[in-house]
């Protein structure tokens, strides 16, 4: 067998962070009178993902600070309307992500997925997520049975696609470098992370993205299901 260890991302990978946060958003937009602001929620929405987007982009390249996303991705809809109050924002963050917690919406496939590939690999997850809500969100998910380790970059120290944070995660599961792939729907941080560290990768590419850099993954698929086919 070529692979031993398989790292797999969380967020939109098999948790599916589009359809969970939408759902916890629309909720606060009712919740916060946000109609007042904004005449439609999907108005709201695209403010704030188009931020938060942005936002954790930089989080992930270290150029912003935890604390700074989370206060920017909620001021940034409502700072037109007269709202800079980080504290506000900070306690709108809290009840998001206790939200999120609740949602067990997966990626289409992945259990039957987890199913094939537990008796084959050791599996782990490797993410760039909060520590205080991704621990909950495997778990209430029923993800945790399928993994050997969580490996999360505040815990780390560092984000993907930092080599130092699949340094860490190699060194945390005793797995081989030649043995072990990463199975991710982020370009940046998980697919040219993995290949920078020496590492082969699965993207999950449901959009048909084009390829960014000057390599081409070790394998692209458009499901989850088409790993059963490589793995």
């Amino acid at each position: 067998m070529r692979y031993r260890d398989l790292f797999v991302d969380l967020d939109d990978t098999l948790w599916d962070i589009h359809w969970n946060g939408r759902e916890c958003l629309e909720a606060i937009y009712v919740d916060y009178g946000y109609g007042k602001y904004y005449p439609e929620f999907e108005d709201y929405y695209n403010v704030y993902m188009r931020n938060n987007n942005r936002l954790w982009g930089l989080y992930r390249d270290g150029v912003v600070l935890k604390e700074e996303l989370i206060v920017e991705r909620f001021l940034a809809p409502v700072r037109e309307f007269g709202i800079e109050d980080p504290e506000y924002a900070k306690r709108l963050n809290d009840d998001f992500l206790e939200r999120t917690t609740r949602k067990t919406g997966l990626i289409d496939g992945a259990m039957e997925l987890l199913e094939w590939l537990k008796p084959k690999y050791r599996m782990h997850i490797l993410s760039n997520g909060f520590t205080e809500v991704q621990h909950k969100k495997i778990e209430n998910s029923g993800l945790r049975p399928y993994f050997d380790t969580v490996i999360l970059s505040e815990e780390a120290g560092v984000n993907k696609p930092h080599p130092d944070m699949f340094s860490h995660a190699l060194e945390r599961t005793g797995a081989r470098r030649e043995q072990t792939l990463m199975i991710g729907d982020s370009w940046e941080a998980d697919i040219v992370g993995a290949y920078r560290s020496g590492i082969d990768q699965i993207w999950l590419n449901p959009t048909g993205e084009s390829v960014k850099g000057g390599f081409k993954p070790t394998y692209t698929v458009s499901s989850l299901k088409e790993i059963m086919e490589i793995l």
